[in-house]
């Protein structure tokens, strides 16, 4: 136990190092984003934002108004290049949901109405023709956009009014296929299980990206936000080649990447919300990810095993304590203890602007306590439940949907007698 509890501390500890590093260069770029909005001019193409919707959600409609509540259009203004491109607002904002009845939609229908100088528009996807619900949005919404810059964002985030002039500048670099951005996560409602998944959205994902980001070019996208190009979209065959995968942000980024275009993590970060109540739901949407990361990259998903400083740390006490080493077990345990304290900060402050750094500090260890449980369940099967509805993942991440098989029943004729009648079973 003594020395797999070294070994581990070892591997983490090498990765901490790497997230160390990686954030430094993330503040970097951040840093030099913000002189490059302040020194040249901007660059603010037409841009048509795409918001796939299903149902009513905690916080939608404030999550939808931040879209609506950008600065774009005046700068556009300011810089001449006017708010309107023929018919249609500089930025046009998209919404599908599967039918004219979803709540979703009707909210998405209402906030719009206050913001008449942007345009609108609303379609319908139908019952989805492919496992992936959201990608059967995106095929549709594709079919009526204006404009040939495209943001991409779920409907569980939020932002700041310099939101888009932020995330279109890597678009202005014409080898930039595809750029994305990191996120922090935000509670709406909910207590402590909530909250310790939020800690571990903000920092636990961010580290990797950052450590991964030393290694080889970013070759992949995050589903809060991503920003392409029709004609990048056009390339790999249209939404439609993506619509089987469940890890759908990821495929796009790849296959464009795949095909000698740059994606790009830029330096601003966004909120996202956390919806997930209690343990169970948060557990089994923790899960679900994983599952996703899984499938998406095996290789890189079996070594995230050896990224968890917390439980290397407790096994190296325990380990210590039984061999009447008390010294040793508790220095170390407090050593990985206080590395993740010292991670969400460096990450937090330098990465994603985390807000409530001081509760992320606290929690964080603890959710790193819990990372191993989460990966170990990524492996208990291949099935995921995902609005409800339940799939079963394949080769490459590929989903499709589970039919429960229903019981047969077979005509059963029973003989006739002075008191039975004829009949099923």
């Amino acid at each position: 136990m003594l020395i797999v509890g070294l070994f581990g501390l070892l591997t983490s500890t090498i990765f901490f190092g790497m997230v160390l590093a990686g954030a430094q260069r993330f503040r970097r770029e951040g840093l030099r984003e913000d002189a490059r909005l302040s020194l040249q001019p901007e660059f603010l193409p037409a841009v048509t934002l795409f918001k796939p919707l299903h149902g009513h959600e905690v916080g939608l409609e404030v999550n939808l108004r931040t879209f609506f509540e950008q600065d774009y259009l005046e700068h556009a203004a300011r810089a001449g290049a006017g708010e309107v491109v023929g018919e249609v607002s500089r930025v046009e904002i998209l919404f599908c949901a599967r039918d004219e009845t979803d709540e979703g939609l009707r909210i998405a229908r209402r906030v719009s109405a206050d913001y008449p100088e942007i345009t609108s528009r609303f379609v319908t996807s139908g019952e989805p023709w492919a496992a992936n619900a959201k990608v059967c949005s995106l095929v549709e919404m594709a079919k009526v956009a204006t404009h040939d810059v495209w943001v991409i964002s779920d409907s569980d985030v939020r932002v700041t009014p310099d939101y888009l002039r932020r995330i279109v500048q890597p678009m202005a670099d014409e080898k930039v296929g595809c750029a994305t951005c990191l996120y922090r996560g935000v509670v709406l409602e909910g207590g402590f299980w909530s909250q310790l998944e939020a800690a571990g959205m903000t920092i636990e994902m961010s580290s990797g990206i950052c450590a991964d980001s030393l290694i080889e070019p970013v070759r992949f996208a995050l589903g809060p936000t991503m920003v392409t190009r029709r004609e990048r979209v056009e390339e790999i065959g249209g939404f439609e080649s993506i619509a089987e995968y469940c890890a759908d942000d990821f495929v796009l980024g790849n296959w464009i990447a795949r095909k000698g275009h740059k994606v790009v993590v830029s330096g601003h970060a966004i909120d996202h919300m956390v919806l997930q109540g209690g343990f169970v739901d948060s557990l089994k949407h923790q899960v679900r990810w994983m599952k996703s990361t899984r499938f998406s990259r095996p290789k890189g998903h079996l070594g995230t095993s050896l990224t968890y400083g917390v439980p290397f740390g407790v096994m190296v006490w325990l380990a210590a304590l039984m061999l009447g080493r008390p010294l040793l077990g508790w220095s170390v345990l407090a050593g990985s203890v206080l590395a993740r304290c010292l991670q969400a900060w460096v990450v937090g402050k330098w990465v994603v602007g985390e807000k409530r750094i001081g509760a992320t500090m606290v929690l964080f260890p603890l959710r790193d306590l819990l990372g191993p449980l989460i990966w170990l369940l990524s492996y208990a099967s291949n099935r995921i439940l995902w609005r409800g509805e339940l799939y079963e993942l394949g080769d490459e991440g590929r989903m499709r949907p589970v039919v429960e098989k229903q019981p047969v029943f077979r005509r059963s004729r029973l003989r006739v007698g002075p008191q039975m009648t004829r009949r099923d079973p």
